[in-house]
Formats: C-alpha cells, structure tokens, sequence
C-alpha cells in the first residue's frame, strides 16, 4: 500500500480521503460535551483551558459550575481571584485559572469584552498559546487554523510512522506544519476536535484500538506494527522527591473553633495565590522540627514551638514528588510578617471553606475535622 518511507509525503498525497475520514467518524460518533452544544466562544475557551492536563470525566462538573457562576466574560472579570481559585479547587494547574480571570479583565479592557476570534489577538491574551488559539479560532469562529496537543502528535506520529524525537522543537515546527497542510478550509473546527477525540480514545497511548479506527488503511505504523514504538520520546528522567513540613499553628487551644495560621502563597509562584498550611522543604540532614520553625521565621518571621505530627501526604506534581508532614504547633511570639508569603488569616476549621487551598492542604484540613468529629 505504501511505496515510500515517507509517511508525511504519503499522508499528504492522501490529504482528501484521510481529511473525509476523520470528518465521517466525527459527524456520526463524537461525543456530546456541555461545551459542544453551543458556539460561544467563552464557554469553549473555559473548556479548551480546564481540559489542558486534565481528563474530560474530571472537568465535567467543574465546567458546569464555572459556566453557571461565571456566565459570561463580564462576570469573570468582575469576580474576586479567590472565588476563581476557590471554584478551581481540585482542578490543580493553578496558573491556568490566574490566568483566565486576568485575560477576562483585558478583554473587558482591551476588546469590549468580546474573545478575539483570530490567533494573533488571542496570543496576546494571558494563558493562550498557540494550541489555544488554533483551537479557538477552529472551533469558535470557524477558521482554519491547526491544533497540535499530545493527541494530535501521537495520531500524526503513528498515521505517518514518524522516527524523530517529538520532544524537539525541529519536530513539532515540522509537525505544526503538517497540521496546518491537512486543516481543510470547511468545518476546520469539527477536525481539530475528531483529531483530538481521536488520540483521546482510540489512538491511545499504550494500547491503540487499531480495529476502531477510522482512519486505520492510512496509518503506517500499523502497516509496519510500529504503533506501539510512536511516538518517540527520550527515557523518562528520574523524579525527584522531597520531604516537607507544614504547621497547623494554633494560638488557641486546638478545638473546632480554635484559631489556627494559614498563609497564602505568593501570586507569581507554583500554586500562587491558594492558601496553604505555612511551611517548606526539609534540608540536607534537618529535623523535622527545625525545618519547619525555620520555614515559619523565614517566611512569617514569628516564633512557634512544634508538637505532635497529625498527617503525612504524599502528592506527585508534574515534575516532583512530595511527602508532607504536618505538624500541630504552638504559636509562640512575633507578629506576622509577609516575607515568604502574600497574606496571612487567624482562622478556625468553620471557616475555612470561603478560601482555596491546594490538594495537599484539603488533606489537612479532612485530618483536622476528622480529629474534631
């Protein structure tokens, strides 16, 4: 069937047919997603971000929520950032949702309150990249402009048996380029999405539904059963992983409605803007106990004296692994200063559902109420 090895001059010789293909399967198998029953340009925006990373079961609820507070452009630029971060909690990737509200402003702002429908607009607004863009300019305003997610690069790298390392930049340009030769100039929209949906449930990481897949006679690496081989990638580097303490610094006596320091993080950083447990990283040969009155004077400037450990948490992020240990204290002396963090509330556990807080921290928090039931 295939006369060359290269899969990117055949697949484009087959552009018509792998293109009908895709579209066939689309119109009468896709999925129906509360943001695909309309064209509002802001609701698929909302989608497009919460779905970065996350899987579509998981975002369901949370875009339902989000659409039934934050109707419109106008009203998320009109909420608070912790009643953003705090619909967001769960969702992780917290930049993301900065993100959001702060292109919501400009966009009130800078366009009248409507999403820019070309690329270029769009990049300017914070948290849009290119695959953004592509996807909202495609699917939104119907243009056509190409998307290119894990998805898309693991289609394209089985459809035309693709040898290089996607990882480099050299090979998503030439994928970028790919993509924009097969966008057809009718429903562009409609095919960014199957080519997504597509890697999203049959062209799948490890186990590819071959048998299922519309575009089967096309993909090279089935020919040659190199599917499981594409993409390529490097070897995984090891993940690193750290011990941390936090303190539920009381400055009551520890009870339901004891009062208890939270702090909240820096805006710029990893989780910025969430309130958290104070506390940090354990060094190099450093008890648990001096880490964390260390991490309270670095960051609070206050004095506290540290008792029984309440939980232990372990979290993977992207990059890192953590284990948490958290550390029931007593506040000691000083008053709190905002060095290592943005702000600070004396609070009791009735009144911690108005702030945000990471996934580690709701963990705490289940392990405070659990002691107090």
């Amino acid at each position: 069937m295939f006369e060359s090895d290269s899969g990117v001059d055949l697949l484009l010789e087959n552009k018509k047919e792998f293109v009908n293909q895709i579209l066939t399967w689309w119109a009468k198998d896709y999925i129906d997603l509360p943001w695909r029953r309309s064209k509002d340009a802001y609701g698929i925006w909302v989608a497009e971000v919460m779905l970065q990373q996350t899987q579509i079961a998981t975002v369901i609820p949370y875009y339902e929520k989000w659409m039934s507070r934050f109707p419109t452009i106008g009203d998320l630029a009109e909420g608070s950032l912790d009643e953003v971060l705090k619909l967001w909690q769960g969702l992780g990737y917290y930049s993301r949702a900065r993100n959001l509200h702060a292109a919501a402003r400009l966009i009130l702002d800078q366009y009248d309150g409507k999403l820019p429908d070309d690329v270029p607009n769009l990049m300017k607004l914070p948290g849009i990249g290119r695959y953004t863009a592509g996807a909202l300019a495609s699917i939104a305003y119907g243009r056509s402009e190409p998307v290119l997610d894990g998805n898309v690069i693991r289609v394209f790298s089985r459809v035309t048996d693709l040898k290089e390392d996607v990882t480099n930049s050299s090979t998503r340009n030439e994928l970028w380029r790919l993509a924009a030769e097969l966008i057809p100039g009718e429903k562009p929209g409609d095919f960014n999405q199957a080519l997504m949906e597509l890697g999203q449930r049959i062209c799948l990481p490890a186990n590819p539904n071959c048998g299922e897949c519309p575009i089967a006679n096309l993909c090279l690496a089935r020919v040659r059963e190199t599917q499981y081989e594409r993409p390529v990638r490097p070897p995984r580097k090891r993940i690193p992983h750290y011990d941390v303490v936090a303190g539920i610094i009381w400055r009551t006596q520890p009870a339901l409605n004891g009062e208890f320091l939270i702090t909240r993080r820096p805006t710029s950083g990893m989780l910025g803007g969430l309130w958290e447990f104070p506390g940090g990283k354990v060094e190099h040969a450093e008890n648990h106990e001096a880490a964390l009155q260390r991490e309270i004077a670095e960051e609070l400037a206050i004095d506290i004296q540290v008792g029984r450990n309440l939980c232990v948490v372990k979290h993977a992020y992207t990059h890192f692994r953590i284990t948490l240990y958290a550390y029931n204290a007593r506040y000691v002396s000083g008053i709190p200063q905002h060095i290592g963090v943005d702000d600070h509330a004396w609070v009791s556990l009735l009144d911690l559902d108005r702030f945000a807080f990471a996934a580690t921290d709701v963990r705490i928090i289940n392990a405070l109420r659990n002691e107090f039931s």
